[in-house]
């Protein structure tokens, strides 16, 4: 079985390989309107990161959102980090309740989104279009792997997002 796709260097062309079953620690978020996910995003990793630190829970990759449905007008998905072993339980932390979740085991296509968040819904578009052009049904759920840590005085032109999703024949 290939590695996840943040091991490898970024890839510009899709990539076909089999992704395995990671446990994760998550925050649900249902329903949020696009403009709420960097609040969202930012509650999230500046509680969850300390809490699995002083829970002894080792982080075992890059943070990742992890989509239960297509976007609209608004998303329901999944906020956190990959963990070296399943959570037993909930944890509370910063006033947001974190759950034992996975990134699922599946026949995934990926590439390497390189560049500021707001690039994103175009390259999902143009993975979305290849996977079907190379005769496969794109499916769910989907999730973007946040390789590179974000930081306010960062070039965003240097950001690395591996988009991974599912497909079937």
């Amino acid at each position: 079985m290939s590695q996840p796709s943040y091991f490898a260097p970024p890839h510009t062309d899709v990539t076909y390989l089999s992704s395995p079953h990671v446990p994760t620690v998550v925050r649900l978020a249902k329903d949020v309107a696009p403009d709420g996910m960097p609040a969202i995003f930012d509650e999230t990793f500046a509680a969850l990161v300390p809490a699995l630190a002083e829970q002894g829970i080792e982080i075992a990759g890059p943070a990742f959102s992890l989509h239960h449905r297509m976007p609209g007008a608004t998303m329901t998905f999944e906020v956190g980090m990959p963990v070296a072993a399943p959570l037993d339980g909930e944890l509370e932390a910063g006033g947001i309740t974190f759950v034992p979740s996975q990134l699922p085991a599946a026949e995934v296509a990926t590439i390497s989104h390189l560049g500021g968040y707001d690039g994103l819904g175009g390259a999902w578009g143009d993975l979305m279009q290849r996977v079907a052009s190379d005769g496969r049904q794109p499916g769910l759920p989907f999730w973007e792997v946040y390789v590179t840590e974000p930081s306010p005085d960062m070039d965003p032109s240097t950001l690395r997002t591996d988009l991974v999703v599912p497909y079937g024949a």
